[in-house]
């Protein structure tokens, strides 16, 4: 479980293998230090397995399926990727729940200066929007943003200096492929309404 709260901003040092899997060696500077084999690290949002760790690095594997469902295929070696490790329970939540599981694919579509920092539109992945609420949470690339306004087919995030200075999204530039994760907590209630409407649907169920 993480909070989409960015340790720090790393690089692929190194990748290893393709569309069948990959290896990845991430430059972490002395975040590092903190990690052994078998702990997790989301990598742009993505929860990853440490398999090895040196002084000012770790490696991980990446399964075929992530490759397919995230933008972690598209990280080439020099590449900028936000790092966060595994919440502890003892650690104060300050952002959202985030799995590190995401949820699908969306697109950058634009963003522009808004007073000190910047405003960005993106296209949500299909089936992904009716999770996101105005002012509710999201998770892009890893960082824990709050929905600013929404339509049917996009929605709006605002993003302030601190964000854009600590992570890859002062980076970002239309159109971009973003890995998105929505809220956990819509997800559970989603689920618990389809069952409650296939009990009350079923005979001598509630009515």
């Amino acid at each position: 479980m993480f909070t989409g709260l960015v340790e720090r901003v790393g690089s692929v040092a190194s990748r290893r293998g393709g569309k069948e899997g990959a290896l990845l060696r991430i430059e972490c500077g002395e975040m590092a230090g903190g990690l052994g084999a078998g702990e997790s690290v989301a990598v742009d949002g993505v929860c990853l397995t440490v398999i090895r760790a040196g002084e000012s690095w770790f490696e991980t594997e990446v399964h075929p399926e992530t490759l397919r469902c995230t933008v972690l295929g598209e990280r080439a070696e020099g590449g900028r990727v936000n790092l966060e490790r595994a919440v502890r329970a003892a650690d104060r939540l300050g952002g959202h729940l985030v799995q590190g599981h995401v949820d699908g694919v969306g697109t950058l579509l634009e963003i522009g200066p808004e007073g000190e920092g910047r405003r960005a539109r993106v296209a949500a992945p299909p089936g992904l929007a009716r999770y996101l609420a105005q002012k509710g949470s999201v998770a892009l690339d890893g960082v824990s943003l709050t929905v600013a306004c929404r339509s049917a087919e996009d929605f709006e995030v605002a993003l302030i200096p601190h964000t854009l200075m600590h992570t890859t999204l002062g980076e970002w530039a239309a159109p971009r492929r973003i890995n998105v994760e929505v809220d956990l907590i819509a997800k559970y209630v989603e689920r618990l309404l389809e069952s409650w409407k296939s009990d009350a649907a079923s005979p001598g169920g509630r009515g």
